[in-house]
């Protein structure tokens, strides 16, 4: 069912809580609201907006408090208004996230730079999902002979990834013979996207057969089932500072159960991977609040995230994981500019 739209006053008074509880850490009442000179509303009037808010499922209330505290949705409408004020980072935090990256660094030792930075200008844990290319680039490809009619390729993609694979051939080929049709394979199609030079293959397979040798009919057969299985590198991401997390939760016993779920993540790395790649193929900043993730290990956090860039394809995404009750209007524009410098930085 949609949600009623907040009238620009009830809106202003959860901005205002919200703002409170995230710098104070405790539940916010009707008496410390009063005292903001910007709501102009007495403390009657207060405690009415925070009953309608409650009622909305944007506060909760503590059993032991009498304050409310902001819900998912209320953070989730909180960061909503952030947009409509497009908060920048300061000119410091700036300088500070510039000076962080070093120049002519490998793309590794980039995103290994930006996870740690994130964490450090955050305090929070920040997450690197290690750039990968978009495409393959096919650029050599040797045959070696093995025993009983098989052959080895050995592939080598774009700079520096080698992937190997066995194939069957109907009869045993000299090193000579493997050479001359490897050869032949990277004349004609070394320098190609994976995809585009399997293509090429398949149609000079169709052609006839008195046009081109027997060898170099072999060389194209085993170079398309070579190609034929080629993946992308599996993804992986770098982390930093989740010792930040520990100062987040309140020291419960439950508080800690969930931190311990959430470490245990890390290691496995299957959900929080699923998670950034989901991000890697969104657009810009992008804020994932409590549910919002889709996976239980997170309910109790928020994850902030920005795609980055090379060569003007994006290659990868870059984020912090925190609390829920994290500074939001500093943290989003802190992850935007580190997003934009990396992708500077691999441009570079």
């Amino acid at each position: 069912m949609p949600q009623k739209e907040l009238s620009e006053r009830n809106l202003h008074l959860l901005t205002t809580l919200v703002d409170r509880f995230i710098r104070d850490g405790v539940p916010v009442g009707s008496k410390t609201l009063a005292q903001d000179a910007t709501l102009k509303l007495s403390s009657a009037s207060i405690r009415n907006i925070m009953a309608e808010l409650e009622d909305g499922g944007y506060l909760a209330s503590p059993h032991t408090s009498a304050g409310r505290v902001p819900t998912d949705r209320g953070y989730r409408l909180f960061v909503d208004s952030m947009v409509t004020t497009n908060v920048h980072a300061s000119s410091d935090v700036q300088e500070k996230i510039k000076d962080g990256f070093s120049a002519g660094g490998s793309p590794a030792r980039l995103a290994e730079s930006a996870s740690a930075l994130l964490s450090d200008i955050t305090q929070q844990a920040g997450l690197v999902l290690l750039p990968r290319s978009a495409k393959l680039q096919f650029r050599q490809l040797e045959f070696l002979p093995l025993s009983s009619k098989r052959v080895l390729a050995i592939l080598v993609l774009n700079e520096h990834e080698v992937q190997n694979r066995v194939i069957h051939t109907d009869k045993d080929y000299s090193e000579g013979q493997l050479h001359q049709a490897a050869a032949f394979v990277n004349e004609h199609y070394a320098g190609r996207d994976v995809q585009d030079a399997r293509g090429l293959l398949l149609s000079s397979m169709r052609e006839d057969k008195s046009v081109i040798d027997q060898l170099m009919q072999s060389a194209i057969d085993f170079a398309s089932q070579a190609l034929e299985s080629v993946v992308p590198a599996e993804s992986d991401y770098i982390i930093a500072g989740q010792a930040h997390l520990l100062g987040s939760q309140a020291g419960q016993s439950e508080d800690m159960q969930r931190l311990r779920d959430l470490f245990d993540a890390f290691q496995q790395k299957k959900d929080i991977l699923h998670l950034m790649e989901r991000c890697a193929h969104g657009q810009g900043i992008q804020v994932f609040i409590g549910e919002e993730s889709g996976y239980q290990v997170l309910d109790d956090f928020s994850v902030i995230t920005a795609p980055y860039q090379a060569g003007g394809e994006p290659v990868g995404v870059l984020g912090v994981i925190g609390p829920t009750r994290m500074a939001y209007e500093k943290v989003v524009p802190m992850v935007d500019i580190t997003a934009r410098l990396l992708s500077a930085a691999l441009k570079g």
